[in-house]
């Protein structure tokens, strides 16, 4: 092994409410708040959100606005799972394709709900 992942960084110019939104959607804590930096996760896995004030969200999928990275994330329920991330602040972009439905998250980054 020639390293190991740390943690994924988000960009976004409200980190607090980023952060709150993964850490309902994947029910993991909130671990760490340093200034414009915050941490959620379990001991074995994290995601960080950082305060970026000129963020400009992506705009899935027009390639001006590209999405840089995103988030697959399985669920059990896709319509118990839709309705709940949509009331936390996520909107519904895609629905074309068989076993998973593309969101965006509230600062715009683009995330995948995976079924079967």
């Amino acid at each position: 092994m020639i390293a190991r992942l740390s943690t994924v960084v988000l960009d976004t110019a409200d980190p607090a409410a980023l952060a709150r939104f993964y850490s309902e959607l994947l029910d993991l804590p909130i671990t760490r708040v340093d200034g414009d930096w915050i941490d959620i996760g379990d001991g074995a896995s994290r995601i960080s959100f950082q305060h970026a004030p000129n963020h400009i969200p992506p705009q899935w999928p027009d390639p001006n606005y590209p999405q840089q990275l995103h988030l697959d994330i399985w669920v059990d329920d896709i319509d118990a799972a839709e309705a709940k991330v949509l009331r936390m602040g996520a909107q519904l972009l895609s629905t074309r394709e068989s076993g998973f439905r593309v969101y965006s998250d509230p600062s715009g980054h683009p995330f995948c709900l995976e079924y079967e």
